[in-house]
């Protein structure tokens, strides 16, 4: 039997706990985690989840899967480093650019998974 896991979607699970574990620390406990911002961490802690995803990408070949998570990744990095301004709009516009990419060509690909399964054989 072969089974297949879709490893773009563990990742982002596992990315997610650490993200809302800082969220709602800074929420509900406390102000700062080791002196830093809990929202920054919680941004930083995706940013790092989507680079971790475009490396896995890149690493089976779909160059255009990790760059699309690269520029995401970048973006939010940026977004959250930055309190504001032109550079906060550049992150955000990375975070748009890469993301819309990431939704259409995951979209197209599972529409295509399908279409083979339902194939007669």
């Amino acid at each position: 039997m072969d089974e297949t896991v879709d490893v773009q979607m563990t990742a982002i699970g596992v990315g997610t706990v650490p993200a809302l574990a800082f969220y709602a620390y800074g929420r509900y406990i406390g102000d700062t985690v080791l002196g830093f911002d809990p929202t920054t961490l919680a941004i930083g802690t995706f940013a790092v989840t989507f680079a971790a995803i475009a490396l896995l990408h890149n690493a089976y070949g779909r160059r255009d899967f990790a760059a699309a998570h690269a520029t995401a990744a970048l973006g939010l990095g940026i977004v959250a480093v930055t309190g504001g301004g032109v550079l906060f709009l550049a992150g955000y516009l990375l975070l748009v650019v890469g993301g819309l990419y990431i939704a259409v060509m995951t979209m197209r690909a599972r529409r295509e998974e399908r279409e083979v399964a339902e194939r007669p054989t």
